[in-house]
């Protein structure tokens, strides 16, 4: 990949969108910025430049995502499944298609939001599930390894349950902080970054406070239902850009 300023500017701006999306929701969302980086590297440079550039953000994004924040007995649910799912992710991912999963993806999750938009749209409050906690954090952890793309199953256990805004993205930042620990080292050992890369990531680094930053700021000026509204219509998007990368992938669109 040639280090040329468009790539840099485009780079800078997808990975900044991203640390945008982190700090406004906890993360999850991460797939918004995706499509930026796409128009100058492949997804398996991209994964591989994002996988450190996660843990930065994730561990700065701890600054606002405190642990009061978190909501421990979900977490304890999410978290064993999230690890298995990723070590799953990593030993399946040459043989796993992600044109596929991004397909089966985007229908379950337009499917979830058009059953919470049938009810009303109303924030539900639920009692937490085992089974489901640990099928999502599963579900969660193959789909990050593979696409990183692992909000969307983790939204759909977290979103019924009612949780207060802070402690939603709390939750949420605290999942992703684990599992970007977790892969970031299973994705450089695929994606083998050149020099040039490395280079581009460090550059990358410098989106990091403001782009969290800015993103806490509108968190905080979001009320509940405000929260949870934005939460759904991201998925929305997020379910679309999976459909098109999957359609996209078979069909000569």
């Amino acid at each position: 990949m040639e280090l040329t300023a468009g790539t840099i500017l485009v780079t800078f701006a997808g990975v900044f969108l991203i640390c945008f999306m982190k700090g406004a929701f906890g993360g999850g969302f991460a797939i918004i910025g995706i499509p930026l980086l796409s128009l100058v590297m492949d997804p398996v440079t991209a994964g591989g430049l994002l996988a450190p550039l996660f843990v930065a953000m994730d561990l700065y994004g701890l600054r606002y995502w405190r642990p009061s924040t978190w909501s421990r007995p979900d977490l304890a649910l999410l978290l064993p499944g999230l690890v298995v799912g990723i070590a799953a992710g990593y030993l399946l991912f040459r043989g796993l298609d992600p044109r596929a999963i991004a397909i089966v993806m985007a229908a379950i999750t337009l499917a979830f939001v058009g059953m919470w938009f049938v009810r009303g749209g109303q924030i539900g409050i639920r009692p937490r599930s085992r089974p489901k906690a640990v099928a999502a954090g599963v579900v969660s952890g193959v789909t990050t390894m593979v696409a990183h793309s692992g909000g969307p199953p983790l939204a759909m256990y977290l979103l019924p349950l009612g949780l207060s805004k802070q402690v939603y993205a709390g939750t949420t930042s605290m999942f992703f902080t684990v599992g970007n620990l977790i892969k970031a080292l299973p994705w450089l050992a695929l994606a083998q970054p050149a020099g040039t890369v490395w280079i581009l990531m460090a550059i990358c680094l410098l989106a990091i406070p403001s782009g969290v930053w800015l993103g806490w700021r509108l968190h905080a000026r979001l009320d509940q239902g405000q929260m949870y509204k934005a939460c759904y219509c991201l998925l929305v998007v997020t379910a679309l850009k999976l459909l098109w990368d999957g359609l996209s992938g078979y069909l000569p669109l």
